[in-house]
Protein backbone atom coordinates (compact mmCIF):
# COMPACT_ATOMS: atom_id res chain seq x y z
CA UNK A 1 0.00 0.00 0.00
CA UNK A 2 1.28 3.45 -0.95
CA UNK A 3 2.47 5.55 1.96
CA UNK A 4 2.41 9.36 1.81
CA UNK A 5 4.17 10.02 5.10
CA UNK A 6 6.04 13.35 4.91
CA UNK A 7 4.38 14.17 1.58
CA UNK A 8 2.15 17.15 0.91
CA UNK A 9 -0.67 16.99 -1.62
CA UNK A 10 -2.74 19.94 -2.76
CA UNK A 11 -6.30 18.91 -3.66
CA UNK A 12 -8.33 21.56 -5.47
CA UNK A 13 -11.97 20.80 -4.80
CA UNK A 14 -12.29 17.91 -2.41
CA UNK A 15 -15.51 18.77 -0.58
CA UNK A 16 -17.72 16.23 -2.36
CA UNK A 17 -17.74 13.34 -4.80
CA UNK A 18 -14.45 12.16 -6.28
CA UNK A 19 -12.39 14.91 -4.65
CA UNK A 20 -13.75 14.06 -1.22
CA UNK A 21 -12.91 10.38 -1.74
CA UNK A 22 -9.37 11.30 -2.78
CA UNK A 23 -8.87 13.43 0.34
CA UNK A 24 -10.05 10.62 2.60
CA UNK A 25 -7.80 8.08 0.89
CA UNK A 26 -4.77 10.37 1.12
CA UNK A 27 -5.39 11.02 4.80
CA UNK A 28 -5.66 7.29 5.42
CA UNK A 29 -2.22 6.97 3.79
CA UNK A 30 -0.68 9.61 6.08
CA UNK A 31 -0.50 12.47 3.57
CA UNK A 32 -0.44 16.09 4.61
CA UNK A 33 -3.40 17.42 2.64
CA UNK A 34 -4.05 21.01 1.63
CA UNK A 35 -7.60 21.49 0.40
CA UNK A 36 -8.39 24.50 -1.75
CA UNK A 37 -12.11 24.97 -2.33
CA UNK A 38 -15.01 27.38 -2.16
CA UNK A 39 -16.76 25.33 0.52
CA UNK A 40 -15.34 24.42 3.91
CA UNK A 41 -14.22 20.79 4.35
CA UNK A 42 -16.58 18.36 6.00
CA UNK A 43 -16.35 18.08 9.78
CA UNK A 44 -14.79 14.61 9.72
CA UNK A 45 -11.65 15.89 7.95
CA UNK A 46 -11.60 19.59 8.85
CA UNK A 47 -9.07 19.17 11.66
CA UNK A 48 -6.85 16.91 9.54
CA UNK A 49 -6.37 19.20 6.54
CA UNK A 50 -5.18 22.72 5.87
CA UNK A 51 -7.93 24.62 4.06
CA UNK A 52 -7.53 27.47 1.60
CA UNK A 53 -10.60 29.33 0.38
CA UNK A 54 -10.39 29.29 -3.40
CA UNK A 55 -12.58 30.11 -6.38
CA UNK A 56 -10.85 28.69 -9.46
CA UNK A 57 -12.64 31.23 -11.65
CA UNK A 58 -11.03 34.05 -9.69
CA UNK A 59 -7.78 32.74 -8.21
CA UNK A 60 -5.94 36.01 -7.64
CA UNK A 61 -3.27 35.50 -4.98
CA UNK A 62 -5.19 32.89 -2.99
CA UNK A 63 -2.45 30.28 -3.59
CA UNK A 64 0.45 32.60 -2.89
CA UNK A 65 1.20 31.06 0.52
CA UNK A 66 1.73 27.44 -0.53
CA UNK A 67 4.53 25.51 1.18
CA UNK A 68 7.93 25.46 -0.47
CA UNK A 69 7.51 21.81 -1.50
CA UNK A 70 4.44 20.01 -2.81
CA UNK A 71 4.60 16.37 -3.85
CA UNK A 72 1.22 16.12 -5.52
CA UNK A 73 -1.52 18.25 -7.07
CA UNK A 74 -5.05 17.12 -7.86
CA UNK A 75 -7.44 19.35 -9.82
CA UNK A 76 -10.99 18.04 -9.44
CA UNK A 77 -13.39 20.87 -10.45
CA UNK A 78 -15.63 19.91 -13.35
CA UNK A 79 -19.01 20.42 -14.91
CA UNK A 80 -21.82 18.42 -16.47
CA UNK A 81 -23.61 20.92 -18.68
CA UNK A 82 -25.57 18.51 -20.84
CA UNK A 83 -27.73 20.21 -23.47
CA UNK A 84 -28.39 19.79 -27.18
CA UNK A 85 -25.84 21.72 -29.22
CA UNK A 86 -28.59 23.98 -30.56
CA UNK A 87 -29.49 25.00 -27.01
CA UNK A 88 -25.94 25.93 -26.02
CA UNK A 89 -24.71 29.49 -26.24
CA UNK A 90 -21.09 30.60 -26.67
CA UNK A 91 -21.09 31.62 -23.01
CA UNK A 92 -21.84 28.00 -22.03
CA UNK A 93 -18.69 26.85 -23.83
CA UNK A 94 -16.68 29.66 -22.26
CA UNK A 95 -17.93 28.83 -18.76
CA UNK A 96 -16.95 25.16 -19.14
CA UNK A 97 -13.56 26.17 -20.56
CA UNK A 98 -12.85 28.59 -17.71
CA UNK A 99 -13.70 26.04 -15.04
CA UNK A 100 -12.10 22.95 -16.55
CA UNK A 101 -9.11 24.38 -18.40
CA UNK A 102 -8.20 27.91 -17.33
CA UNK A 103 -8.76 27.03 -13.68
CA UNK A 104 -6.37 24.10 -13.98
CA UNK A 105 -3.81 26.22 -15.83
CA UNK A 106 -3.81 28.90 -13.14
CA UNK A 107 -3.56 26.37 -10.31
CA UNK A 108 -0.63 24.59 -11.95
CA UNK A 109 1.13 27.92 -12.50
CA UNK A 110 0.68 28.84 -8.85
CA UNK A 111 1.95 25.46 -7.63
CA UNK A 112 4.70 24.85 -10.17
CA UNK A 113 7.66 26.06 -8.10
CA UNK A 114 6.85 23.88 -5.05
CA UNK A 115 6.06 20.95 -7.36
CA UNK A 116 9.47 21.23 -9.00
CA UNK A 117 11.11 21.49 -5.59
CA UNK A 118 9.85 17.99 -4.71
CA UNK A 119 12.08 16.46 -7.44
CA UNK A 120 9.48 13.80 -8.11
CA UNK A 121 5.99 15.33 -8.01
CA UNK A 122 2.76 14.23 -9.66
CA UNK A 123 -0.15 16.21 -11.12
CA UNK A 124 -3.53 14.55 -11.68
CA UNK A 125 -6.39 16.17 -13.58
CA UNK A 126 -9.77 14.90 -14.74
CA UNK A 127 -11.15 14.46 -18.23
CA UNK A 128 -14.23 12.48 -19.30
CA UNK A 129 -15.02 9.39 -21.35
CA UNK A 130 -16.97 11.73 -23.66
CA UNK A 131 -13.72 13.01 -25.20
CA UNK A 132 -13.00 9.57 -26.69
CA UNK A 133 -16.59 8.38 -27.13
CA UNK A 134 -19.03 10.71 -28.88
CA UNK A 135 -22.04 11.17 -26.60
CA UNK A 136 -25.23 13.13 -27.14
CA UNK A 137 -25.45 16.51 -25.40
CA UNK A 138 -21.78 16.51 -24.35
CA UNK A 139 -20.42 19.03 -26.89
CA UNK A 140 -19.56 21.71 -24.33
CA UNK A 141 -17.99 19.57 -21.61
CA UNK A 142 -16.22 17.31 -24.13
CA UNK A 143 -14.75 20.35 -25.85
CA UNK A 144 -13.37 21.68 -22.56
CA UNK A 145 -12.06 18.32 -21.38
CA UNK A 146 -10.49 17.64 -24.78
CA UNK A 147 -8.57 20.88 -24.39
CA UNK A 148 -7.55 19.80 -20.89
CA UNK A 149 -6.18 16.53 -22.27
CA UNK A 150 -4.10 18.48 -24.79
CA UNK A 151 -2.83 20.76 -22.04
CA UNK A 152 -1.99 17.81 -19.79
CA UNK A 153 -0.03 15.89 -22.41
CA UNK A 154 1.92 18.95 -23.53
CA UNK A 155 2.62 19.91 -19.93
CA UNK A 156 3.83 16.39 -19.18
CA UNK A 157 6.37 16.68 -22.01
CA UNK A 158 7.56 20.07 -20.82
CA UNK A 159 7.89 19.08 -17.18
CA UNK A 160 9.37 15.60 -17.62
CA UNK A 161 12.91 16.92 -17.30
CA UNK A 162 11.84 18.75 -14.12
CA UNK A 163 10.73 15.44 -12.56
CA UNK A 164 7.07 16.45 -12.49
CA UNK A 165 4.67 13.88 -13.89
CA UNK A 166 1.30 14.86 -15.36
CA UNK A 167 -1.56 12.44 -15.99
CA UNK A 168 -5.31 12.57 -16.44
CA UNK A 169 -8.16 10.27 -15.47
CA UNK A 170 -11.18 10.01 -17.76
CA UNK A 171 -14.11 8.56 -15.83
CA UNK A 172 -17.50 7.57 -17.11
CA UNK A 173 -20.66 8.36 -15.14
CA UNK A 174 -19.87 8.26 -11.43
CA UNK A 175 -22.31 8.48 -8.53
CA UNK A 176 -21.49 11.98 -7.27
CA UNK A 177 -23.57 15.07 -6.44
CA UNK A 178 -22.56 16.51 -9.82
CA UNK A 179 -24.26 13.58 -11.57
CA UNK A 180 -27.27 13.46 -9.27
CA UNK A 181 -29.81 14.27 -11.99
CA UNK A 182 -28.44 11.51 -14.24
CA UNK A 183 -29.07 8.87 -11.57
CA UNK A 184 -32.19 10.28 -9.95
CA UNK A 185 -34.52 7.37 -10.74
CA UNK A 186 -34.30 3.59 -10.78
CA UNK A 187 -34.87 3.68 -14.53
CA UNK A 188 -31.92 6.02 -15.09
CA UNK A 189 -29.72 3.90 -12.84
CA UNK A 190 -30.64 0.71 -14.71
CA UNK A 191 -29.98 2.36 -18.08
CA UNK A 192 -26.58 3.55 -16.89
CA UNK A 193 -25.63 0.09 -15.66
CA UNK A 194 -26.53 -1.33 -19.07
CA UNK A 195 -24.30 1.20 -20.86
CA UNK A 196 -21.24 -0.04 -19.00
CA UNK A 197 -19.80 -3.42 -20.05
CA UNK A 198 -18.80 -4.17 -16.47
CA UNK A 199 -22.45 -3.84 -15.44
CA UNK A 200 -22.38 -0.83 -13.11
CA UNK A 201 -21.69 2.86 -13.08
CA UNK A 202 -18.78 4.27 -11.10
CA UNK A 203 -18.39 5.11 -7.44
CA UNK A 204 -16.13 7.93 -6.19
CA UNK A 205 -13.81 5.38 -4.57
CA UNK A 206 -13.18 3.72 -7.96
CA UNK A 207 -11.75 6.95 -9.29
CA UNK A 208 -10.03 7.97 -6.07
CA UNK A 209 -7.97 4.77 -5.97
CA UNK A 210 -6.66 5.48 -9.47
CA UNK A 211 -5.84 9.07 -8.60
CA UNK A 212 -3.95 8.11 -5.46
CA UNK A 213 -2.01 5.51 -7.46
CA UNK A 214 -0.98 8.19 -9.96
CA UNK A 215 0.10 10.45 -7.09
CA UNK A 216 2.18 7.72 -5.48
CA UNK A 217 5.71 6.53 -6.16
CA UNK A 218 4.18 3.27 -7.44
CA UNK A 219 3.44 5.10 -10.70
CA UNK A 220 6.75 6.93 -11.03
CA UNK A 221 7.28 5.78 -14.65
CA UNK A 222 3.86 6.95 -15.84
CA UNK A 223 3.39 10.40 -17.33
CA UNK A 224 1.47 12.01 -20.17
CA UNK A 225 -1.30 9.43 -19.99
CA UNK A 226 -5.09 9.55 -19.98
CA UNK A 227 -6.26 6.67 -17.81
CA UNK A 228 -9.78 5.53 -18.64
CA UNK A 229 -11.58 4.42 -15.49
CA UNK A 230 -14.97 3.86 -17.05
CA UNK A 231 -16.17 0.29 -16.60
CA UNK A 232 -15.02 -0.52 -20.14
CA UNK A 233 -17.29 2.04 -21.76
CA UNK A 234 -14.58 3.66 -23.90
CA UNK A 235 -13.16 0.47 -25.41
CA UNK A 236 -15.46 -2.53 -25.04
CA UNK A 237 -18.57 -3.64 -26.91
CA UNK A 238 -20.21 -6.73 -25.46
CA UNK A 239 -22.27 -9.07 -27.65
Amino acid sequence: MADFTNKTVLVVGGTSGIGQAIVRDLLDKNAQVIMASRKDPEASVAERVEHISLDVNDIGDQLSELPSTIHGLVYTPGSINLKPFTALKPDDFLADFRLNVLGAIQVVKAALKPLRAAEGASVVMFSTVAVQVGLNYHTSVATAKGALEGFGRSLAAELASKKVRVNLIAPSLTDTPLAENLLSTKEKQAASRQRHPIGRYGQPEDIARAAVFLLSDDSNWITGQVLHIDGGMSTLRTL
